[in-house]
């Protein structure tokens, strides 16, 4: 889509601390962190909502945001890693991934 932000990032238009990427997926870091670490899983494909990703776009972008959660749990000595999925400020699916510790204040809702 022309104008959509993670569109041009996962085109390389727009610079992003990149995590992660493939031939389907990328991974960054959020610009506005809820919690060290707290990184954006997309589609490079656009897909405004999360209910119109095809099944094999969404096992790539699950399978994905899994490796990233595992790897984000031991660089930021996290006890679990919070997924969400809103997709109302940037209209392309995304996957919040955020670190977390237990007996810690919750980071910020998403």
């Amino acid at each position: 889509m022309e104008n959509c932000i993670f569109c041009k990032i996962a085109a390389g238009q727009i610079p992003a601390d990149k995590v992660y990427e493939d031939e389907k997926v990328v991974a960054f870091l959020d610009i506005h962190p809820k919690a060290p670490g707290h990184t954006l899983v997309i589609p490079k494909e656009h897909y405004p909502w999360f209910q119109d990703v095809p099944d094999q776009v969404g096992d790539d972008l699950f399978r994905v945001a899994r490796k990233i959660a595992r790897d984000l749990k031991v660089s930021q000595a996290a006890d679990y890693v919070r997924l969400g999925i809103v997709g109302t400020d940037v209209p392309h699916t995304h996957v919040h991934l955020v670190p977390q510790k237990l007996g810690e204040p919750k980071a910020h809702e998403l």
